[in-house]
């Protein structure tokens, strides 16, 4: 198999051969058919997230079974499946009280060794997918049964970005139509956070960010106002749109402390906030004791779109087959693996909305 490898922070990826190892009886060896390039796999390379190298990156991804083991029931050779980061094992405490995104099985998914390199080494894979590689082995726990003929470029941006995205709309803050909503931040990620205002009902949505191309594509997405932090503190631009009141919903997509504070202050009263975007491990944020009794603001985090993916990743295919959820349009550039580190420049320099490898 071939497979691009983090092996040290602020580096390269290395695109390696490497040999899998033997599948367990409740694995499933999947054939990797597209994989999204997301800023989380970034944060590995940067430190933000931190990750013991070598490790194979990639969490954003779809594919074809190809062979299970004899403890797998959910899933069959031939079939399509998504990946899902965080497993949905359906029997932990967690995944018995309806918030398998929180699953107590992730570590030990994220930690098992998958392949070995040709010094003899073994290497994980991140969220114990690894899906910039042309296979992969995973727990059957990570992967979604899906019946459809969608284009793989668009089912992978579900693994992650969209359900993501859409599921903190949906899910988490359960937008009510007619209100406004505010993104900060405007990747794709916020994309989905934007679609998923639109498919909620909200009368307004602002897409707040810096870079003039996620802003077109935000309209195009359905953001009604869009600003340019450039223009003008975004805060007092949204409240300067909403009779100085604020937005009913602001979502931070972006991952800063500052910005985390920008959407709370972004909310109206009685507003809420929810942090979609994944800080640094080691950030702080500090709020306003008294306003935040006083305005009864809600500040909400966000873990993968608060989404219980065996029921959420069908749906969000269903959201696109009909035309309400539009993916292509969010896919910027088509790459191939040895291709990925440019995918990394382009996301840094602000030129795409997703890069996909196929």
């Amino acid at each position: 198999m071939r497979a691009a490898i983090f092996v040290g922070q602020d580096q390269p990826l290395e695109v390696e051969e490497l040999s899998p190892l033997a599948p367990g009886p409740k694995d499933v060896v999947v054939h990797v058919d597209a994989s999204g390039v997301c800023h989380s796999d970034l944060s590995v390379m940067n430190g933000s997230l931190p990750m013991p190298p070598p490790c194979i990156l990639g969490h954003e991804g779809t594919g074809t079974v190809e062979s299970v083991g004899k403890d797998v029931s959910r899933v069959k050779p031939g079939d399509r499946v998504i990946a899902s980061f965080t497993p949905a094992c359906g029997v932990c405490w967690y995944c018995l009280h309806d918030q398998s995104n929180l699953c107590e099985h992730m570590g030990a998914v994220t930690m098992a060794p998958k392949a070995t390199r040709s010094d003899g080494s073994s290497t994980i894979a991140m969220t114990g997918l690894g899906t910039f590689a042309d296979m992969m082995t995973v727990d059957e726990s990570a992967v979604v049964k899906v019946d459809t003929g969608l284009p793989a470029e668009q089912l992978a941006l579900i693994g992650c970005g969209v359900t993501t995205g859409v599921g903190a709309a949906l899910n988490t803050a359960r937008v009510q139509p007619g209100s406004s909503v505010a993104v900060i931040g405007c990747g794709g990620v916020g994309q989905a956070v934007i679609q998923g205002a639109r498919i909620a009902g909200a009368a307004r949505i602002f897409a707040i960010d810096p870079v003039e191309l996620k802003r077109k594509a935000a309209e195009q997405l359905g953001a009604t106002d869009l600003i340019d932090p450039a223009q003008g503190d975004p805060v007092e631009q949204v409240k300067a749109a909403t009779a100085g009141r604020g937005a009913d919903y602001a979502f931070e997509v972006i991952g800063l402390p500052e910005t985390i504070v920008q959407a709370y202050n972004t909310a109206r009263r009685g507003g809420t906030a929810v942090v979609v975007g994944m800080p640094r491990w080691d950030a702080q944020v500090t709020l306003p004791g008294f306003g935040l009794f006083f305005e009864e603001k809600k500040l909400l985090g966000c873990v993968y779109g608060s989404a219980q993916v065996r029921r959420d990743f069908p749906r969000f295919v269903d959201l696109v087959e009909t035309g309400r959820l539009d993916l292509n349009a969010m896919v910027s550039r088509r790459l191939k693996l040895d291709e990925i580190n440019d995918a990394f420049r382009a996301m840094q320099a602000g030129e795409v909305i997703r890069s996909v490898i196929v």
